[in-house]
């Protein structure tokens, strides 16, 4: 049994496995409509944040499956408070098909994924956002054509997209470049995993407090809020250091004239990036968004094989 819990626990085959059945699935569905791959099945959404992204695109990709999504709030499971994680994970298993969770500490997807007799999916936590990281490299992928060579330079605070990122660019053989302030590093931990990910592909790491030496020949320049959900306690400091790592088009000229810009989403304009770019000719922004539902249809089906 799979579960989908952090880029780093895919090969670079079943990465690429995943996103060429993104593809697939995507073009299917722009053609007419996906086949009922998922019928019968029903995807059980566990919620402790809030979500727009997350949950149309899960409750979309079902439905075009010919399967169902069930919307579980925050008021209705408190993982690990009302009830331990592993009777939740337990008793879902024997209700639903598929388990996604949407979490603030990691180590509760992970206990759900222990404790499981389904699949279940990290929908997000606070160290990984893998469902992102599989709608920005198909994004990628459909605007740039090939993974190997291109430089891909994320600018702002390190966060759990950031971490799905430097996996999955050094998985790919894309060259990873981090603008960020000093203090607002990447973790240790994700920075030996992303290295040894690196040596095997041959792709360049590049960790910098200089935007501009970040962003230098970029193919593709992502970035996202400054302070991330939970953080909020810290929004003041934060608007104090990361100025300097705005996307705006003074700092794009710097990337290369093609390069497509991306975010994740919802975003602060104005702070991380400017409406300039954010609506300009380089954003790729609406293809993330939608390419949200397209690469978790993959997931799920890719759960099932």
């Amino acid at each position: 049994m799979r579960h989908f819990l952090t880029l780093a626990d895919l090969t670079t085959a079943e990465l690429k496995d995943i996103l060429n059945l993104a593809i697939q699935l995507k073009t299917e569905w722009k053609s007419g409509g996906n086949p009922p791959l998922l019928g019968g099945k029903v995807l059980g959404m566990i919620f402790q944040k809030p979500s727009l992204r997350t949950r149309v695109s899960f409750d979309m990709a079902m439905l075009h499956l010919g399967g169902h999504a069930l919307y579980l709030s925050p008021n209705e499971i408190q993982l690990g408070k009302r009830e331990s994680v592993a009777d939740v994970s337990r008793v879902l298993s024997r209700f639903v098909q598929v388990i996604m969770a949407r979490v603030f500490d990691h180590a509760d997807v992970v206990e759900l994924a222990k404790w499981s007799s389904i699949p279940v999916i990290n929908g997000l936590s606070d160290y990984s956002h893998p469902c992102q990281g599989i709608a920005d490299f198909l994004t990628i992928q459909e605007h740039k054509g090939e993974f190997q060579g291109k430089k891909l330079t994320y600018l702002g605070d390190s966060n759990n997209v950031t971490h799905s990122l430097i996996f999955g660019a050094t998985k790919l053989g894309m060259d990873f470049a981090l603008g960020a302030p000093e203090g607002y590093s990447l973790r240790p931990d994700v920075m030996a995993l992303a290295q040894q990910f690196a040596a095997e592909s041959g792709s360049k790491i590049t960790v910098t407090t200089d935007p501009h030496e970040a962003i230098k020949d970029a193919d593709v320049v992502y970035t996202d809020t400054w302070t991330s959900m939970g953080q909020e306690t810290e929004a003041e400091e934060r608007r104090k250091v990361f100025p300097p790592f705005q996307v705006n088009n003074a700092l794009l000229a710097y990337a290369k004239k093609d390069a497509i810009v991306m975010h994740c989403l919802p975003a602060h304009r104005g702070e991380e990036i400017t409406d300039e770019v954010a609506d300009g000719p380089q954003s790729a922004l609406f293809d993330q968004a939608e390419n949200r539902m397209h690469g978790q249809k993959a997931i799920l089906v890719w759960l099932f094989e």
